[in-house]
């Protein structure tokens, strides 16, 4: 599954594609690499417009699949909108736009290691948009830290392209390219809004070589 990605595009591309009215963030530097349990920026839903905000990357995990863990790093992959552990942020409110330049799916090689694969646009378009969730919420994310509240989100997952499937077969990242996908993933009561969940049609990524900064 996605759990690595980069994000270095500019911060006026991504409030003009994405239609923000309020920005939080202030400077946003380049992203290179953007790790499960980390910051990132988020598109979020708001009574003034869209308002562009950084939050944590990773939902709260369902209490089943923590097992007694004191910890709970978040899930970064939601495929499975039919859950009701899921659907309670099914709704307009909960749903984010999570911009993107590329993302990255582990390769297993023969000899029993791994390597990152990055997927860009074939376009050559440098902004894409993961199709996500966001929520707040109070739980133990670092031991060391405690309890704290967060600003949390993940993304939709959806059944393999060509490109993403010859590397990972099983699944990949809901990916919005054009407007109207953006509005209505935003906009849609929920039933209409999870069409979007569907891969990118076969020749619509490329593999790249890693983002700057990247080993």
């Amino acid at each position: 599954m996605c759990n690595l990605y980069s994000v270095m595009t500019n911060q006026e591309a991504i409030r003009m594609i994405a239609r923000v009215m309020i920005d939080h963030i202030g400077n946003l530097q380049p992203l290179p690499e953007v790790w499960p349990n980390t910051m990132a920026p988020i598109i979020r839903n708001a009574e003034g417009g869209r308002e562009l905000v950084m939050a944590r990357w990773g939902m709260p995990t369902p209490p089943g699949m923590l097992k007694g863990r004191k910890v709970d790093r978040g899930i970064t992959n939601i495929r499975h909108m039919e859950s009701s552990w899921w659907r309670r942020w099914e709704g307009v409110e909960h749903r984010c736009l999570v911009p993107l330049t590329a993302f990255a799916e582990p390769e297993h090689l023969p000899e029993g290691g791994s390597r990152q694969v990055w997927f860009a646009r074939a376009d050559g378009e440098p902004l894409a948009f993961f199709a996500g969730l966001w929520c707040r919420w109070t739980s133990v994310r670092k031991l060391a830290d405690g309890e704290t509240t967060n600003n949390l989100y993940g993304f939709l997952t959806t059944e393999a392209n060509r490109e993403v499937g010859a590397i990972h077969p099983w699944a990949m990242p809901v990916i919005l390219t054009q407007q109207e996908d953006m509005d209505l993933w935003m906009t849609a009561p929920a039933p209409e809004a999870l069409q979007v969940q569907q891969a990118l049609p076969d020749g619509a990524l490329i593999a790249i070589a890693p983002p700057t900064g990247v080993a």
